[in-house]
C-alpha cells in the first residue's frame, strides 16, 4: 500500500440530518485496512445518538465546539482538545450543546467491512432511549 495526501478539499462532504462528514481515511479512499478516521461536523443542538460499533474501537476527538458526550451510561462535556476512548461494543453518542458548529475527529479500529466501519444503532434500546 502506498502512502497518500488527503485534503478537506478533495474529500466529498455526506450531509445528515445532524451534521456533516467526510471520510478520510477508510478502505475505499486510501485502501486503509486498520484504521478508519471521519471529520465530522454536528449542528447546533443535534448530534450522533446512541450507536455501537461492535468489532471497532474509537477515539473521539472534539477540535471545535461544546459536546455532550456519552460513554456508556457516563456522560461529560468535552471541548477542544478533550477525548473520549470508546472499546469494541461501548454504546455511547455526542451531542452539540454550543450555539455554534461543534468539530470531532473520529478514529476508528481495525476497518471493518468494505467501509471500514460498522455501526448498530443504540437509540431505541433502554436504557439508551431514556437516557435524554
Amino acid at each position: 500500500m502506498k502512502g497518500k495526501f488527503v485534503t478537506a478539499a478533495e474529500t466529498p462532504q455526506e450531509t445528515l440530518d445532524w451534521g456533516r462528514l467526510r471520510w478520510m481515511s477508510h478502505p475505499p479512499a486510501t485502501g486503509a485496512e486498520q484504521l478508519t478516521v471521519i471529520d465530522v461536523s454536528l449542528d447546533p443542538g443535534k448530534g450522533h445518538d446512541f450507536h455501537k460499533h461492535p468489532d471497532q474501537e474509537e477515539v473521539i476527538c472534539v477540535i471545535a465546539g461544546s459536546v455532550e458526550q456519552w460513554v456508556d451510561q457516563e456522560k461529560r462535556i468535552l471541548g477542544p482538545g478533550d477525548a473520549a476512548f470508546l472499546p469494541a461494543g461501548m454504546v455511547h453518542a455526542s451531542f452539540n450543546i454550543g450555539d455554534g458548529e461543534a468539530k470531532l475527529l473520529a478514529i476508528l479500529g481495525p476497518c471493518v467491512g468494505d467501509q471500514g466501519y460498522e455501526l448498530v444503532d443504540m437509540a431505541g434500546e433502554a436504557p439508551w432511549k431514556d437516557l435524554r
